[in-house]
């Protein structure tokens, strides 16, 4: 039986304070491996939980990887939202309640169950059609590059896919569209506006949560193993010699000056994976009028802010209705 590729969390988690040098290197290299190879998350929840009626789905990306996905109808509905998902986790979400994948984010107290079927009974309750999907190299969708995980680059491809796609069903070809794009989907979205703004035609609006620079969240762990700082050089060229890409190159802050639809951004003020000031840039970068920025307080858990919507939806879904009629 072939063992899962560690991934870097794991590392943080298994490694002492006061690391000797060998250990430093071995470290930093576990947490380039993954990038190399991520550890897929699987669909253990369905629509069907919810009372949905919903149809199994695969289309192309962009470059003709298959994505698999679900499509969940709100008959009489002219709207559609397209959603897809953070790093590691899959449209349903991520059982990190359960190993190997609780102890993603065991260290920082993210090792609880994030169940997104939730967030689609809402938005369907709310009167829109809802397209989920897996990125490339996670979930049920095909293996692309490699394995390589580019924290956005290869993956906005998927999300050129994902408007295609809604754009070539004769029922939803002529719908309005809004996107839900959370963590690296966010990244994602981001990246694909910079590459192919036209795509971006008639989508009338996004909510994002939580986008984040992976040079910031590598500083941060790296802080918390009590590895110098000096290291992220190492790790930076560690993961180009890997994926070709350098960490500046993954960043979202210079992507969002090229967002063209209005848009919310939330994120856990205190999230332990990175700083506000890198969120704020983002926000500050996005260079329409319409925009939101919205602090999640009184936590340090990343995971919090991957689940408020379904615990708050208000003000989300009035950007959504505001946006979209």
């Amino acid at each position: 039986m072939s063992k899962s590729p560690q991934t870097a969390t794991e590392a943080v988690a298994e490694v002492p304070q006061g690391m000797k040098p060998e250990q430093i290197a071995k470290t930093l290299r576990t947490i380039a491996d993954s990038f190399r190879q991520s550890l897929r998350s699987p669909i253990l929840h369905t629509p069907a939980e919810q009372g949905l009626e919903y149809e199994d789905v695969s289309f192309p990306s962009e470059d003709g990887v298959p994505l698999e996905g679900w499509f969940i109808p709100a008959p009489g509905s002219d709207r559609i939202i397209i959603a897809n998902h953070p790093r590691w986790f899959s449209r349903a979400g991520l059982p990190s309640h359960l190993e190997p994948w609780k102890s993603l984010g065991a260290a920082t107290g993210n090792d609880f169950e994030v169940n997104f079927v939730p967030d689609y009974k809402i938005l369907h309750d709310a009167g829109y059609h809802v397209l989920a999907y897996d990125l490339r190299n996670f979930g049920h969708s095909g293996a692309a590059n490699g394995g390589v995980f580019t924290v956005g680059r290869f993956e906005s491809r998927d999300v050129v896919g994902s408007l295609n796609y809604v754009r070539s069903r004769p029922d939803t070809k002529d719908m309005t569209i809004g996107l839900f794009s959370r963590c690296v989907g966010g990244n994602s979205t981001m990246f694909a506006m910079t590459r192919r703004p036209e795509v971006f035609e008639g989508v009338r609006c996004m909510v994002s949560p939580q986008p984040l620079s992976p040079g910031v969240a590598l500083s941060r762990a790296l802080e918390r193993l009590g590895i110098p700082a000096r290291h992220i050089d190492d790790l930076d060229e560690l993961i180009r010699l890997h994926i070709s890409f350098r960490l500046a190159e993954l960043s979202p802050v210079p992507w969002a000056k090229n967002v063209n639809v209005p848009t919310f951004l939330y994120q856990v003020r205190d999230d332990l994976y990175t700083w506000p000031d890198d969120i704020q840039a983002m926000y500050d970068n996005i260079p329409v009028a319409e925009k939101k920025l919205f602090w999640i307080e009184g936590t340090t858990r990343r995971w919090d802010g991957y689940t408020y919507f379904q615990q708050n939806p208000t003000q989300m879904l009035d950007w959504f209705d505001r946006y979209m009629k």
